[in-house]
């Protein structure tokens, strides 16, 4: 889809992920080796009760899945940025993973005619539905019939 065939409002949904315990362990040793995502007896004791993944790990699934839909691949120009980037709850090993992304503006470019943004804002969901991050990004997209 091009910026010229997203609305405000229209909804996505990505396929599911399974997270498993050797994915957050894995992860987190390269990226975020805090004792309660890499070592199980230690984030026993700690205020999470149990491994959880790494935030930066849920929202890198959620980018993926969210690619995978080819929702808007075609048309992406990149990114400016991120905005409130939360995470509610935690993700633990089983947990399944999706994400939800909602239209929120869209905004043809005054300056280039071939390109607009776009505001989604994400919500990843577990396998009860639960909203355990969210996150806005504004999407630059190409205008249909500019490519």
């Amino acid at each position: 889809m091009y910026l010229d065939d997203l609305s405000e409002g229209f909804t996505f949904v990505t396929d599911a992920r399974a997270v498993s315990e050797s994915d957050i362990i894995g992860f987190a040793r390269q990226w975020d080796p805090q004792a309660f995502h890499v070592d199980k007896e230690a984030a026993e004791a700690s205020p999470f009760g149990g491994l959880i993944a790494s935030g930066f790990h849920t929202m890198l699934i959620a980018f993926v899945l969210t690619l995978e839909a080819d929702i808007w691949n075609e048309a992406s120009m990149g990114s400016p940025g991120m905005d409130e980037l939360r995470w509610l709850a935690p993700v633990r090993p089983g947990d399944v993973l999706s994400a939800r992304g909602t239209i929120l503006s869209v905004t043809p470019s005054s300056s280039r005619p071939d390109r607009g943004r776009a505001v989604i804002k994400y919500e990843v969901l577990n396998q009860d539905d639960q909203v355990v991050m969210s996150y806005l990004i504004t999407h630059i997209l190409r205008r249909s019939g500019t490519v």
